[in-house]
């Protein structure tokens, strides 16, 4: 009897054993498996994201367009609109084509990267390919369309079409290559750290966006020259009134929503605690700059002019919102509002020094609000950074590859500016006839007009 019990102890343990592994083998299985699943709900969530970021970015598109044709007269509306969905067209195409590649191409190595001639094979990033393109194709746009505005009223119509080729395929993708492509700006180990010890940080483009059209338009202005009655014959500056500061209103507010695709979509990612706090944290900053731009803009137009301008306030809102982008991840709350308040007293002067002293004739304020702005933006993230800024005890390294990677950006865009544009005009001329910029570059231009009684 012992015997018998004691086979069937052992017998029993063993079936106790067996049962009590594949239970352990279930629940490893069950593991990997949610484990699995949530990565890919992960991706997902990261992927649509990236996305709606995107369609953010784009929406800012019909802002700018609304922006330019209110800052502008009514006689050339049809002329700026067209000349938005141009950029947008043109580019996405040939940054599909050949743009990616140059900006991405190469793993940052060289001066750019290949023409990827619509392949996208040589790029992984963990995300869809399809999508970080699309992405990157929008913010191409942004910087296509910067131009537009202040080259406004005055330019041939098939010259911008030249012009805008070229920025989506050479200007804006070989600096997108030095940062954002992987390049010696911003390489862990690249010239720039080894130089300085620091690499330059640009999260969402301040310098790479919206200084390249900035400083192309502000070349292209000049060398295109005033709009016929701009200055005096004593070189007084006259004001030309835009048509509508409504649309231009709500050209202002559609670009204060997109721009939370632009900083916040950035990030690229929305799943897990660092990028749910971190997307939170930038739509905080990119907020708090805009507004602390708009309210000092106005301030500041009050004391010098005397009235709270509109137009003034407008722009100042947009130059927060371009000076916050460089830093919005890296920068407290306060940091964003002291950054919005410089920009926005930094572009009411801008705007006075290029009409008055550089008399450049820029109808809508893009040189300023974009250029000037996107680079007092980017060196204000060099003090202003919790992690390594000046202001906080970092030293002088963060700031020096700030200065040193923005005055490098900004010689190129001005230097590929003056070498497009000179040359369009010495062989083809890109202003219009003065009888077309009197009687408007609506009706010449596209045989239609905006505004039809």
């Amino acid at each position: 009897m012992k015997k018998i019990t004691f086979l069937k102890v052992v017998r029993r343990n063993v079936v106790g054993l067996v049962l009590l592994a594949l239970c352990a083998v279930k629940v490893f299985a069950q593991d990997a498996t949610i484990e699995a699943v949530n990565s890919s709900i992960g991706l997902s969530l990261d992927t649509v994201w990236m996305l709606l970021a995107a369609m953010l970015v784009f929406f800012m598109q019909p802002g700018f367009a609304l922006v330019e044709a209110g800052f502008t007269r009514t006689k050339n509306t049809a002329n700026i609109l067209m000349k938005n969905f141009l950029d947008f067209m043109i580019g996405s195409l040939l940054f599909f084509f050949i743009g990616f590649g140059v900006m991405f191409g190469g793993e940052g190595a060289g001066f750019m990267g290949m023409p990827n001639f619509g392949s996208l094979d040589f790029f992984d990033m963990g995300l869809p390919t399809e999508g970080f393109l699309i992405f990157q194709t929008v913010f191409c746009a942004t910087a296509a369309t910067i131009v537009s505005g202040a080259m406004a009223e005055r330019t041939k119509f098939h010259m911008y079409l030249l012009y805008t080729v070229l920025i989506s395929v050479i200007i804006y993708p070989v600096s997108g290559h030095w940062t954002w492509g992987g390049g010696f700006l911003m390489a862990s180990g690249g010239w720039l750290e080894n130089l300085t010890g620091s690499t330059f940080h640009d999260f969402a483009g301040s310098t790479i966006v919206h200084s390249v059209g900035g400083w192309v338009a502000l070349v292209g202005a000049a060398i295109l020259g005033p709009r016929i009655g701009k200055y005096g014959k004593d070189g007084s500056s006259k004001a030309i009134p835009g048509h509508n500061l409504t649309i231009a209103a709500l050209g202002v507010f559609i670009l204060w929503f997109g721009w939370f695709g632009f900083n916040p979509g950035s990030q690229l990612a929305a799943s897990g605690e660092s990028n749910r706090v971190a997307i939170s944290h930038v739509f905080l900053t990119t907020n708090l700059a805009a507004a602390a731009g708009g309210l000092f803009a106005l301030l500041t137009a009050w004391m010098k002019y005397k009235k709270p301008s509109l137009s003034l306030t407008l722009n100042g809102v947009l130059a927060g919102l371009v000076g916050i982008t460089a830093g919005c991840d890296a920068v407290s709350p306060w940091g964003a509002v002291v950054i919005g308040t410089v920009c926005g007293i930094v572009m009411v002067l801008s705007v006075e020094f290029i009409d008055k002293i550089l008399k450049i004739d820029d109808p809508v304020g893009a040189s300023s609000v974009h250029g000037v702005c996107g680079l007092v933006g980017t060196l204000m993230t060099g003090l202003l950074a919790t992690e390594g800024g000046l202001f906080y005890g970092g030293g002088a390294s963060y700031f020096m590859a700030q200065l040193i990677g923005a005055l490098i950006i900004g010689a190129w865009a001005i230097g590929m500016g003056y070498v497009i544009f000179k040359t369009l005009d010495v062989i083809f001329g890109i202003r219009a006839s003065k009888r077309v910029e009197e009687e408007g570059l609506d009706i010449y231009e596209h045989g239609e007009t905006a505004y039809n009684n």
